[in-house]
């Protein structure tokens, strides 16, 4: 018996030798393409100073745009490098060799919609090759830093090219929008729409991202007229998850060519997303509007490899894929599957028929332009012409500037669709008269320049209810097709009414919007919990003692309310409802769950909010107040011992105001800190506190105002 233990133990470590070596064998192999003599003679080609102030926040100067982008890139590798490197497998369709099945669905997202063959063929006939140089300039720093630190990187992955930004590009503003939950729902046991009808027969009427979590945001801001000191003021401050490949990351660039911004951006954005030049400040937040429409084909019953398009029999494009799962290690089995294509665009075959997508943004390669332009805008007008070019996707925007002015677009590449459908329904694909080719112009956009309220908030909700009603846009002016959102968010009631309240505000008044932590009385979450009221109980069992609780909630989430932990955990699930666009559960099994829950973990029903609601960073743990979908917005997830820990909402909040005479002044702070995936770095969770307290850190505008503090000056390229 002993014998067979030993030969059978033996075996298993050989096997595991071989694996081991296999593996070994395989990252040498593909790592072949990685010349560290390479990136380091490009970087020779490069002039970058780094200034770090005293929260380690990177001030990059160049004398080019390119060498400032090649900067950004090293200074985001040494304080995320973990992260940066591991969106390359994403880029590439590959994840499931490093993510196992988790990673599958991805790549079969981009190697469905062809979107690295489109980038590598058709992305220099979309650019300009000063944009290239631009996106290779970012991918080299990238790869510096890889060269430099060959312990931390995969050689399999580098290097870093201007095809795996541009794909980045390309692929993640879909899931900002929501595409892939149109894919999904295509692989549920039985359709989940009904299929639209002609007009004749219906009425006129209409992972790689946030891993599920929420994403919204805020941004408002007022003019001059609103102010009662005559600034224009602006925050920015868009909701992300607190930690992974979208989460906020601060910088400062400016080069002699005009590009100079401060604000904060994602791993592998070779651009600032949100932030302020010396004469612009704009945010972005999440808008949904309805860009994708969804195709039921008919395959022809005499040949299944075609479908009927106005009574033509065409063939389905087909074309087999492979995806790459790992094993172990490097090792990964090939995976093959079959993608379609038809004259709508991706079809996909399920046990309930074939359906085909066609949805805005596809084949765009042009955003890279767009955000450098609104980057190196300098005025309403040049911001504008940015927006004109109409080749980012979604996302709602709110501007503010040294001149006084604000401004709010709903941004969208919006399809002109035949009127009389419901296009929220899938669409006969036998019809060619349905396959939309053209989308809205800019100037059809829903957008209001400086309001006469002077003020402006975009919190997620419809772009007709964003300043006071009668400065409004009317519904009634935009087609029922175009599809735009009609929610309202707790943000967007509270954050209107505050700034509504007051005919003239103070500095202090507009920051008060920012931190409010107050459920209007007339949202959702309100009209949620209030169910409970009506309901009867024994007034000594815990549901009556819960309901007096909530009877005497006052609405709000402030560290000391006693009332806010049951509240929140009821409200919770209509949220994650609305987010799905589900309706609300029944309240009384979330009531009951709720009450047990609050009485395993902290032994009573009232704990105080401060004990329940925490942010949580290595050796980081303070209160914080806020809640889902307040401004002052905190997402929680439980953590074993029944605290709440952020993981989502406000991140890296941003305030620029320009007093009268247009003199500029701004203001920070970050949910954790510079070099927040860094444990050893003094900048791991340096800014948690502020962030806890609800307390911004100054920026210094200018060279000078960064050296006149504690600072780190750092050369680029190093002398070898």
């Amino acid at each position: 018996m002993m014998k067979w233990v030993k030969r059978i133990a033996v075996s298993v470590l050989l096997v595991a030798l071989l694996a081991t070596s296999a593996s070994l064998a395989l990252q040498l192999w593909e790592g072949r393409h990685w010349d560290r003599s390479a990136a380091l003679d490009a970087a020779d080609t490069y002039d970058v100073e780094i200034i770090r102030d005293s929260f380690g926040v990177p001030h990059i100067y160049g004398q080019r745009d390119v060498d400032a982008a090649f900067g950004l890139a090293y200074a985001h590798a040494q304080d995320d490098f973990k992260t940066m490197q591991g969106l390359i497998p994403f880029y590439r369709g590959q994840l499931g060799r490093s993510l196992g099945m988790d990673g599958l669905a991805i790549d079969f997202l981009v190697e469905w919609l062809d979107a690295r063959a489109h980038v590598v063929n058709h992305l220099d006939k979309q650019i300009t090759p000063a944009l290239r140089a631009h996106l290779q300039a970012y991918a080299d720093g990238v790869n510096y830093y890889a060269a430099l630190n060959p312990d931390e990187m995969n050689p399999a992955y580098f290097p870093m090219t201007v095809e795996d930004l541009a794909t980045g590009f390309s692929l993640q503003h879909l899931l900002f929008y929501g595409f892939e939950s149109h894919v999904i729902e295509l692989f549920a046991d039985s359709p989940q729409r009904e299929l639209a009808h002609p007009p004749a027969h219906s009425p006129i009427s209409r992972k790689i991202g946030a891993n599920g979590l929420p994403v919204g945001s805020n941004a408002f801001a007022v003019n001059r007229h609103k102010s009662a000191d005559g600034a224009t003021r602006i925050v920015i401050n868009s909701h992300q998850p607190l930690t992974g490949p979208v989460a906020w990351y601060e910088a400062h660039v400016k080069s002699q060519e005009g590009w100079d911004m401060h604000g904060g951006l994602f791993p592998g954005s070779p651009f600032i997303s949100k932030g302020f030049n010396p004469d612009i400040g704009w945010g972005v937040t999440v808008n949904k509007p309805d860009l994708v429409d969804t195709y039921k084909l008919t395959r022809d019953p005499q040949n299944d490899d075609h479908y009927m398009l106005d009574g033509q029999s065409l063939t389905l494009d087909k074309r087999t894929i492979w995806l790459k799962l790992k094993i172990i290690g490097n090792l990964f089995v090939p995976i093959p599957r079959t993608a379609l294509a038809s004259q709508h665009g991706p079809a996909i075959e399920t046990n309930h028929g074939t359906y085909a997508l066609r949805f805005a943004g596809h084949k765009e390669l042009r955003q890279p332009a767009q955000w450098l332009a609104m980057n190196k805008a300098r005025s309403l007008e040049e911001f504008k012409a940015a927006m004109a070019m109409q080749a980012i996707v979604s996302f709602n925007f709110v501007y503010a500037d040294a001149s006084g002015n604000v401004y709010f677009l709903h941004n969208g590449k919006i399809p002109e669709r035949a009127a009389g459908w419901d296009w929220s329904q899938y669409l006969p694909g036998d019809r060619s008269d349905l396959i939309w080719q053209n989308q809205i112009g800019f100037e059809d956009m829903p957008q209001i320049t400086n309001p006469a309220s002077g003020y402006l908030l975009s919190a997620n909700q419809t772009p007709f209810n964003v300043t006071a009603k009668a400065d409004n846009l009317r519904r009634a002016d935009y087609a029922e097709s175009l599809g735009f959102q009609t929610r309202m968010t707790n943000r967007a009631d509270q954050g209107l009414a505050m700034l509504a309240a007051k005919a003239r505000m103070t500095e202090t008044d507009f920051l008060a919007v920012k931190w409010d932590k107050t459920y209007h009385p007339q949202s959702r979450a309100r009209r949620y919990v209030n169910q409970i009221r009506s309901l009867e109980f024994d007034a000594d069992s815990p549901q009556g003692r819960g309901q007096t609780l909530l009877n005497s909630w006052d609405g709000t989430t402030e560290l000391d309310n006693r009332a806010a932990a049951l509240a929140v955990c009821l409200l919770s699930a209509e949220w994650k409802a609305e987010q799905k666009s589900k309706p609300a559960p029944d309240i009384l099994p979330v009531y009951d769950d709720c009450l047990d829950d609050l009485q395993e973990h902290f032994g009573r029903l009232d704990p105080l909010w401060s004990q329940v609601n925490r942010l949580r960073h290595g050796t980081a743990d303070l209160a914080l107040g806020g809640g889902p979908d307040v401004l002052r917005a905190i997402y929680g997830i439980a953590d074993p011992d029944g605290r709440l820990k952020a993981v989502a909402g406000d991140g890296l909040v941003v305030y620029s105001q320009w007093d009268k005479n247009g003199k500029q002044s701004a203001a920070m702070v970050h949910n954790f800190g510079a070099a927040s995936t860094r444990p050893q770095s003094p900048h791991y969770a340096d800014q948690a506190p502020l962030f806890a307290a609800e307390t911004f850190r100054p920026i210094a505008l200018t060279r000078d105002d960064v050296l006149a503090g504690p600072h780190q000056i750092e050369r680029l390229p190093k002398s070898r």
